[in-house]
């Protein structure tokens, strides 16, 4: 009564669904400075009405390419291709900051040693002057 509007040969040749699950934690994307400075030149040169149509095609929010423009007109690749998060650290602030401590611990110990040799030198004084005393025969005791 009732044809099939496909023929179940077609149906069953058909592309496999999609995994449905969401992952547990999203992936970041990355966009390298090639990619978003030819975006940005195509957005320049297209019609007021197909930046959006460009945005759709490749995925993109036009909060993206805001971004990216102000990066190119700042400095055009060298800026789209700026690193994220904090700067690395200066290699010869943190040799600075060692050889600063060294400084402090060999400082400490210098004092220490002066103290050192100071007290040696009293007790030094102090053992000559009994050892004269004793040996002096005006002494009476």
């Amino acid at each position: 009564m009732f044809e099939p509007l496909a023929p179940r040969a077609l149906v069953a040749h058909a592309a496999p669904m999609p995994d449905p699950e969401v992952r547990e934690r999203p992936v970041r994307r990355h966009f390298t400075a090639e990619y978003k400075r030819r975006i940005v030149e195509e957005a320049n040169a297209a019609e007021p009405g197909a930046v959006g149509a460009l945005l759709r095609r490749e995925g993109l929010y036009s909060s993206h390419l805001v971004e990216w423009r102000r990066l190119y007109r700042a400095g055009a690749l060298s800026g789209l291709a700026r690193p994220r998060g904090r700067p690395a650290p200066n290699p010869l602030a943190s040799e600075n900051e060692r050889l600063r401590a060294t400084i402090d611990r060999l400082e400490a110990r210098l004092v220490r040693a002066e103290k050192v040799i100071a007290v040696q030198g009293n007790v030094s004084a102090l053992l000559r002057e009994l050892s004269l005393g004793s040996a002096d025969p005006k002494d009476g005791r």
